[in-house]
């Protein structure tokens, strides 16, 4: 996860200071949201489910963090998608 958030922001070395103050920040970040572990797993997974029905994805790079501005937490998901799956026309239809 803090792999990501590096990538993410282009840092490319990184102090052990900011590193851990990184790690702090998220765990700040799931504190304030209430989130627990648990809760963050059990929802990557229902992900996994309902994207899984319209699309192929790479389970093992799907990353679920949370992030904080303010007064708001956002949920971010980075989902890579494989390819995506055709649809049956009777669920087509209803869209």
């Amino acid at each position: 996860m803090l792999e990501f958030l590096t990538r993410l922001f282009s840092r490319e070395s990184s102090s052990s200071k900011d590193i851990a103050k990184e790690r702090l920040r998220l765990v700040l970040v799931h504190d304030r949201a209430g989130v627990s572990p648990q809760l963050l797993q059990a929802l990557k997974s229902e992900l996994i489910k309902v994207i899984s029905n319209y699309m192929e994805i790479d389970e093992s790079g799907l990353e679920v963090n949370l992030e904080s501005n303010d007064n708001q937490v956002a949920l971010i998901a980075n989902i890579p998608i494989k390819q995506m799956k055709r649809l049956p026309e009777n669920v087509v239809s209803t869209l």
